[in-house]
């Protein structure tokens, strides 16, 4: 069974994707750091830097974003990195493209108004990367309002399908100026379901430009899908078997949105009223503390480091409790772990989302075919990745060289934050996740232990980060449930640490 759980709190919703009841995918996106990738803006150029022909642009999104004179002129590999996939083009593009600008400050000047686009979320302090390349992309197409190529994704393999597709999209009506290309999903749609999008399309494109005109100052003119929609369609698109929920209005929202859908694939959409919490349930909670530990175990008995540095992360496979003592053929028992270490390798790195330069260490093998066994294991292993990847050849001391696209902060950026008490050499979690992790370990006292007389001990700062407003939610939803809570603070807690005690008999219970 392939399925999408989606665990919605106050603070964030948490996608994961599950195949035969194994994680396989995970999102986890906060409300107060949402992902902008997709989202054009209305943006002011603040500075131009001349020596690496860039300028950083302010578009209202905290840190400013950055453009590459690349980015500004027609560049049709840019859509290919975007979309994760390659354009058969049906024009000359040194034809249709303009005049080449040999410095940025012919095109951009200080204080400029421009429309631009985010490519990649701004991760740490880095702000987002922007291109003035728009394109609006739909479920089947993608207009591109700028650049008048029309093609079909080469990811489209049927010669019948790529044919039928051109001759449409070649006889659609748009303005001159203006390109689309058909998505891999498009293959199902009807002349009539492509017509209609690429008509709201269109109409998106023009609300985009009327704003821009009317809007003074650096704002927001477009905004992508959310992660619900693109729960839903994504299981549409990928024939998954259900999409559950926890939450009951956006167990709504999913069934208001599949209702366009219900021809094109049966999914079952379900709403999760068991008490046990539902990442708890399908063992997700368990997979995602893995996710975050530098050691993790594999079935064999070995396991994998992930360790991060400043250029890159380094991935290191060791025998572990595997390692064979007999007198069976060592050689094949170390593949046998390399093989497996190829998968939970590439898993891994999709929970993680770990992007840029990685460096896997897998342990020696003297044959060239066994070390072409591994390096295979592993390119098919991350072919089910959504993010781009690029792998080198193993090297004779059973090194692999990768890159991997980094789109939104990793896992551990997200979840955690630099340790006050080791003056950044380590990690703890932030008072947002602690808040998250006391919301849900609140709602398993009071459903499952049945607990209705409570008080919170936390760390004072903790408890100061409590009452900017969650401490008048934690007292609404345990009102709800017919509950009372206390709040108490304890100096003598460490940063991540709270205690749930009865007050009715003044015993810690735990959580």
């Amino acid at each position: 069974m392939h399925e999408i759980l989606l665990n919605v709190e106050s603070k964030e919703t948490r996608y994961a994707y599950l195949r035969y009841g194994q994680l396989h995918d995970l999102i986890v996106d906060r409300k107060k750091s949402r992902q902008i990738t997709g989202n054009v803006y209305r943006g002011r150029v603040t500075n131009i830097l001349h020596n690496i022909q860039s300028a950083f642009i302010d578009i209202n999104e905290g840190e400013n974003g950055f453009i590459h004179i690349s980015d500004i002129l027609e560049n049709t590999k840019k859509f290919e990195e975007m979309f994760d996939m390659d354009f058969d083009l049906d024009y000359d593009i040194t034809k249709v493209a303009g005049p080449k600008a040999k410095d940025i400050s012919q095109i951009l000047k200080p204080d400029q108004p421009v429309l631009v686009q985010v490519v990649k979320e701004p991760i740490g302090t880095k702000g987002a990367r922007l291109t003035s390349n728009i394109s609006i992309a739909g479920r089947y197409l993608v207009l591109l309002p700028n650049n008048p190529h029309r093609g079909v994704s080469r990811k489209i393999e049927d010669r019948g399908s790529r044919d039928r597709l051109k001759k449409l999209i070649r006889s659609f009506e748009m303005p001159q100026d203006m390109g689309l290309i058909c998505r891999t999903a498009s293959a199902q749609a009807t002349p009539e379901m492509l017509i209609d999008e690429a008509t709201d399309l269109h109409n998106t494109w023009v609300s985009i430009v009327e704003k821009f005109h009317r809007t003074n100052g650096p704002a927001l003119l477009f905004e992508e899908s959310d992660l619900i929609k693109r729960a839903v369609l994504t299981c549409i698109d990928k024939k998954y078997d259900r999409l559950l929920t926890d939450d009951y209005s956006t167990y709504q929202r999913c069934k208001h949105l599949y209702q366009k859908y219900e021809a094109e694939h049966p999914l079952k959409i379900e709403f999760y009223r068991d008490k046990m919490p539902m990442f708890e349930r399908f063992n997700v909670e368990r997979e995602i503390d893995r996710a975050v530990r530098r050691k993790i175990w594999m079935p064999s008995g070995g396991y994998l480091y992930f360790d991060r540095t400043e250029a890159m992360y380094t991935i290191d496979v060791n025998s572990g409790r595997s390692a064979s003592t007999g007198s069976g053929d060592v050689e094949e028992a170390l593949v046998r772990i390399n093989l497996e270490a190829a998968e939970e390798i590439a898993r891994q790195l999709r929970l993680r989302n770990i992007g840029g330069l990685i460096i896997c260490d897998f342990i020696d093998m003297r044959s060239r075919k066994n070390q072409r066994r591994v390096l295979e294991k592993l390119k098919e292993a991350m072919k089910e990745d959504s993010a781009k990847c690029t792998i080198l050849g193993m090297s004779e001391f059973g090194l692999v060289e990768m890159t991997r696209q980094r789109s939104r902060e990793s896992l551990t950026q997200t979840i955690f934050t630099a340790c006050p008490y080791c003056a950044g050499s380590g990690l703890v979690k932030s008072h947002e996740s602690i808040a998250v992790e006391i919301e849900r370990a609140l709602k398993r006292l009071i459903q499952c232990q049945n607990q209705y007389a409570l008080k919170l001990v936390t760390h004072p700062e903790l408890g100061r980060y409590l009452d900017s407003g969650d401490k008048d939610f934690l007292h609404k939803m345990a009102s709800k449930a017919n509950a009372h809570l206390e709040f108490a603070s304890n100096d003598s807690l460490h940063l991540n640490d709270y205690i749930f005690y009865s007050t009715l008999n003044g015993q810690k219970i735990d959580a």
